[in-house]
This record gives C-alpha cells, structure tokens and sequence, in this order.
C-alpha cells in the first residue's frame, strides 16, 4: 500500500462523512443541482481548497476550479473532478468521490511539497444528475453555453420552479449558458480525468482487479413516456377473443424486444435495455382490464448507429403489436445523448500509472452517463478511472470500500505526476 493510500485515507474520509453529515436525508442523501445544499456543499469544498491554498474561481455556469500552481504556467492544466449533486435520497459517493480523490490528490502535494510541472486543477461540477429537471450535465453543458431555452424552462419534479429560476438563484446568468459561446478557455486544459464509483457489479465481483480504465461512455435513446391505448373493460365480462388489454400488449412488447436484446448481444452488440417506469391508468382495478399503460424506454450503447437502429426495432414492434392487440402505441419526441469516446493516449496512460503502482486494474465501459462525455465531446481529451462499489447506485444504500477509492486515487496521483514524462 503506497504512502498516499495510507495517509490520504483519513482526509478522504472526513470530507465523505461531513459532506454526508450536511446533506443527510430521510434516506440516504439528497443534494439538488443549483439548490442552497449544493452550494452549502460547494462553500464546504472550497474552504478546504483554501486552507489548501488553492487558487479558486467559479465559472459563469457555477462549476467550482481550485488550482494548484504549477512549476510552468504557461502549459495547459490537468484537470481532475465530478460532480457534487445527487439524486434525491440517493448514495454518497455518485460525483463526490471524483471531487474527492481530486481534492486528496491535492492534499498531497501539499504534505509533500510537490509541484507539479504544470497546473493542477480539481474542478466541482454543479448539476450533473437529471432527477430533479429531467436534465442531464447541467453545469458542465452550461459552461460551454450549450443549454438551450427549452432546458431551462424544464419544471423541477415537484412544480416548484424552473431549471432556469433555480440556476438564477444561484448567480447564473441565464444568457450565458445559452449563448452557444463556452464560458471557459478550453485552451488551457490539457487533460481531463474524472474518477467514478463503477455503479455496476463488474468491478466489485473481481478478486484483484478494483479498479478500472474506462472504454467509452455509452450514448442513449430515452422515452419518458410511451402509451399505450386499449379498452378498460369488466375482467369477467370481456372474453378474450374480445379485449384490448393494454397491459397485455405491454408485456407482448417487451418480452419481444428482451428476446431481440439476447440476439443483438450474441452478435457482438454493445448494448442494454431498460424499461424504468411501469403505470396503469388512475382507474385501475383488480376487475378492469386495463385500458392504459404508460411506460419508459432506456436504450444504450457505444454506437450511436446500434441505439438507433434499436430505438427503429422498438417502434417497429410496437406497431405489429399494436395490430395484434387491438390497441394504440403513442410514442413521446426521443431524447438524445451522443456516446462519447475516451482518449486513447490518456487512457493508456492511466493504465501504465496503475502498473507502475502495482495496483490490477481492467477495461471497462461506462453504462452511466458521465460530464466527462460532455467535455470530451467538446474536444478535451477525457479519461475515467473506475472505482468497485456495493449495492448499486442512485439509492440510499450506495456503498464503496475506502480501501478501493483510495487505489483509484492512487492511480489519479501517478497519472498527473507522470502526465509530462
């Protein structure tokens, strides 16, 4: 265990557990993008960057920079971070523990007395979850003036406010990040790592290997509401040659499209399916066959070509089985996110940084959407070091070993110390 693992575990620690402490809900913990808990968290994070001796400035979109100056200023940064938002009454370490092994990396090289050869950077990112507005990347979108009108307008879950009145709130001017222009220099970014929980089971189901280099981010197709239209009608009256079950025509639907997913996969598709939402109209009842199902659709992968030509497959069935079932499938406008690649440079360089620290590691692919899609998709070179965790994520029983996420920073550290090498 290297000298970082052992001393920086105790800092790790204390930032997890008094950010938790601050945004504790009835179950796990909730930190809202663009609320007065985001912020009391940003505050929280920048008095340490402070006593760091930090150099910190918040962007126009309101994303936290806290920069350690390096030996030549004139060269780009490497920037490492996350994001500091959850879901509601969701884990601890989704976005945090990006913040804080960038922040740990940082601490030290102040115990050290290290300087790096160029600038290094630890960047908090606001919003990135899409729980409360229904949209993703928020703050790392707003920094290269890339939400539109429509995104800010969007109402929070509850009806309580807009997108666009909860990042007013908090000092964002709402011209900025819609004029298309990006609100920082990317310029003077060299390098960008964000390190991850895995929020899946590959990492933690392996003996050795803890953590793991990132081989792209997976783009998606989402519907957040598709109908289906049948005929409610008395269970006991209707016989079957003479129903329009919608909730029958349901499961016709996705037994079929789970059957068609087995058959992408066994042709070397990268790809999953996920249906998140199940409702039955407000009338339902044990005796009434159901005249309404509304549902939603997740589709992702790699290859933009593999989400389309599957989102095309879905809608395609939906109308051979709406003909079947006597019934009407209504589709909503599809959401769009573009899978994003990782550089291939940067991503061999952290595998080499976790070799030269004797820690195991292996190559994955990131199911979840992640704010570095947006920055490489703006032309940064973007890498991602994954970390195990237990018991899923976005829930209240999120769970990370301390032990792995400080390999993961560990490999963090080497990568900046040997970025120029």
């Amino acid at each position: 265990m290297s000298d970082l693992q052992v001393k920086g575990a105790g800092f790790a620690q204390k930032i997890f557990d008094d950010v938790r402490e601050m945004s504790r809900d009835v179950l796990g913990v909730t930190r809202q993008g663009y609320s007065a808990k985001e912020t009391e968290v940003h505050n929280y994070l920048r008095s340490i960057g402070e006593s760091l001796n930090l150099e910190i400035v918040t962007d126009r979109a309101g994303n936290l920079w806290m920069t350690l100056p390096g030996q030549d200023r004139t060269l780009p940064a490497f920037v490492s971070g996350s994001h500091a938002d959850s879901v509601p009454q969701g884990g601890n370490y989704d976005g945090l523990a990006g913040v804080v092994a960038a922040m740990t990396v940082a601490w030290y090289m102040r115990e050290t007395n290290y300087t790096p050869k160029r600038d290094y950077t630890v960047l908090v990112m606001r919003c990135e979850e899409s729980s409360f507005f229904g949209k993703a990347y928020v703050g790392s979108l707003g920094m290269f003036g890339q939400l539109t009108e429509k995104d800010i307008n969007l109402k929070h879950r509850d009806g309580s406010c807009t997108l666009g009145e909860a990042m007013a709130s908090c000092g964002v001017d709402l011209k900025d990040v819609t004029s298309g222009q990006p609100l920082i220099d990317v310029a003077k970014i060299a390098a960008f790592v964000e390190l991850h929980i895995e929020q899946g089971p590959t990492l933690d189901s392996q003996e050795s290997a803890r953590a793991g280099v990132v081989t792209g981010i997976r783009g998606n197709i989402r519907h957040k509401a598709v109908r289906i239209l049948g005929e409610a009608a008395h269970s006991g009256a209707t016989d079957k040659p003479y129903r329009h079950d919608a909730l029958m025509a349901f499961t016709d639907l996705i037994h079929r499209m789970d059957v068609a997913w087995d058959e992408w996969l066994a042709n070397g598709e990268d790809l999953v399916f996920t249906v998140g939402v199940l409702k039955m109209a407000s009338s339902a009842a044990i005796s009434v066959i159901p005249g309404e199902v509304t549902f939603s659709v997740d589709i992702r992968s790699l290859s933009t070509d593999t989400v389309e030509r599957f989102d095309a497959l879905l809608q395609k069935t939906a109308e051979e089985v709406a003909a079947a079932r006597g019934v009407k499938i209504e589709f909503d406008a599809k959401l769009f996110t573009k899978p994003s690649g990782v550089d291939a440079q940067l991503s061999d360089a952290l595998e080499a940084s976790a070799k030269l620290e004797n820690i195991p590691c292996m190559r994955l692919a990131s199911g979840a959407g992640h704010d570095s899609a947006v920055l490489g998709n703006n032309g940064l070179p973007v890498a991602m070091i994954f970390v195990a965790n237990q018991l899923g994520s976005h829930n209240p029983h999120e769970a990370m070993e301390l032990k792995d996420f400080m390999q993961g920073t560990d490999i963090l550290w080497a990568s900046v110390c040997h970025f120029d090498d």
